[in-house]
């Protein structure tokens, strides 16, 4: 078990990278960013916000002692990166997705795929509630999963949490998608409230990605992740019973079926002196997520990011497995740009096998 804090370096200074400096600030007990080195240059406003040493370049950054370097810049930008740091021998987290398309995706692979130096961001399947209902399939408590429905993100992190609802592999799919528009009003944004209350047409993309043995649904509405109009919604069916958002529903013999919920217990709520923050999730009084942070007062997101983070700390000295494997990530992406295909042409799309394909 890692005694000191995980020392990290991160290339980029827009959105994301300031929630992952956000979450170290928090966890400055576990966490410790050595050095940033922007993407793009600062005005001096945005240098001095920086509450860690700006660098000037790759050298620099890397003198600065990092277990690994997180990316934190755009998807067009992000492979020709990791080529550099993995022939520095470096470890490196990416920001979701790693490339921007199939080709890329490809190139990247052959050229980095073998060295086992590239993880990727992807924080969803870890997400409380995500990891939760993941916890009580991976139990058998619905038996065998057959389907998985999410609506709540878009494409390559929806691919990641369905893959990781069905356990299913990096293996082929074929893919169908639709869309549709409709007037949908959206209240609230990135920048936070957007003040219009008008109705606009809203684009959504229902899909189908068969894997054969089980059937993976997607249903996504633009803006969705930040709308407040449109909750998260997941189903998970199974061969002996099923999920639905927040409630299980089982056969425990042969003749009685049961359905109960998951207990989210929020600390906070009703007595003066517990932090608020989440401190569990169980289904019939068995613990299926715990916060490993519970005096951080953490939001899900960041929750989810600093697990990555740990596990990513971890593997990067030899003390634990890889957390989300380029291979993994580049299989999200190329089902999520299939999906984007199948809805845009109106056609099936096939994914068959790839270099890292199982």
């Amino acid at each position: 078990m890692m005694t000191t804090p995980i020392r990290f370096a991160v290339i980029g200074t827009g959105y994301r990278a300031r929630l992952f400096f956000a979450v170290a600030a928090a966890l400055d007990d576990v966490f410790e960013v050595s050095a940033v080195l922007p993407h793009h240059p600062l005005n001096e406003r945005d240098r001095r916000s920086i509450a860690v040493p700006v660098v000037r370049d790759l050298d620099e950054l890397l003198a600065s002692g990092p277990s690994f370097v997180l990316t934190a810049v755009g998807h067009d930008a992000t492979p020709q990166l990791l080529r550099e740091l993995v022939d520095r021998d470096t470890r490196v987290l990416a920001e979701t997705p790693p490339a921007p398309d199939a080709g890329s995706l490809r190139a990247l692979w052959n050229d980095v795929g073998s060295s086992r130096l590239v993880q990727v961001a992807e924080q969803y399947p870890r997400h409380p509630m995500t990891a939760a209902r993941a916890s009580a399939v991976g139990a058998g408590l619905i038996g065998t999963p057959t389907s998985a429905l999410v609506s709540m993100t878009q494409t390559y992190h929806a691919v990641a949490i369905i893959r990781t609802l069905l356990g299913m592999g990096r293996v082929g799919a074929v893919v169908d998608a639709r869309t549709h528009t409709a007037p949908l009003v959206s209240p609230f944004s990135r920048a936070g409230w957007t003040g219009d209350g008008q109705e606009h047409p809203t684009r959504t993309t229902v899909a189908t990605i068969d894997f054969g043995d089980a059937i993976g649904r997607y249903d996504f509405t633009d803006g969705q992740t930040r709308n407040p109009l449109r909750a998260s919604q997941v189903v998970v069916r199974g061969s002996r019973g099923e999920i639905v958002d927040d409630s299980l529903t089982r056969l425990v013999d042969d003749t009685t079926v049961v359905t109960s919920a998951f207990e989210r217990r929020q600390l906070g709520l009703h007595r003066d002196f517990e932090i608020p923050t989440l401190d569990q999730i169980s289904y019939e009084g068995s613990v299926l997520y715990r916060n490993p942070y519970p005096l951080a007062r953490l939001s899900d997101e960041e929750l989810a990011m600093a697990e990555l983070l740990r596990d990513t700390g971890r593997w990067a000295v030899g003390d634990g497995p890889e957390p989300y494997p380029l291979a993994e990530a580049a299989h999200d992406q190329l089902l999520g740009l299939a999906i984007t295909r199948a809805a845009t042409t109106g056609e099936t799309v096939r994914v068959g096998r790839e270099a890292w394909s199982e």
